[in-house]
């Protein structure tokens, strides 16, 4: 049996490079923390409350945030980068419907919501 590599979709990669570029150019203006790279994922922090949701907000691979970057924190932020880079700027609109509600948004419920601090560790 023959297997096709699988083609990419430049569109969608182009998408995630444009998020990633409105992160930065969002984030590094209003961060006065420290500004960092851990495994592909942009971390600016310093952030004020109101340049982010929740406890910090993941923009292609730039994650934007005050001071909410431990280590569960960042894993989880790190499958949001992976949903990005697989869904391009389909992610705004499909994390939208998904709804409010983390406990029932698909994409906090694939990140891990006990490391997004959506649950505490002995109920997850």
């Amino acid at each position: 049996m023959n297997a096709r590599p699988a083609q990419r979709n430049y569109l969608r990669e182009l998408g995630f490079a444009y998020a990633t570029l409105v992160g930065l150019v969002w984030g590094l203006p209003l961060s006065t923390g420290r500004v960092r790279v851990e495994e592909g994922l942009i971390v600016l922090t310093g952030l004020p409350h109101w340049a982010f949701r929740r406890g910090g907000t993941t923009v292609g691979r730039v994650y934007l945030t005050n001071d909410n970057d431990g280590p569960a924190v960042l894993r989880h932020e790190r499958v949001h980068v992976e949903q990005w880079r697989r869904l391009g700027l389909w992610m705004p609109i499909l994390y939208a419907l998904a709804g409010r509600d983390p406990l029932k948004n698909r994409f906090e419920i694939e990140a891990g919501l006990a490391d997004g601090g959506y649950l505490d560790r002995g109920r997850a």
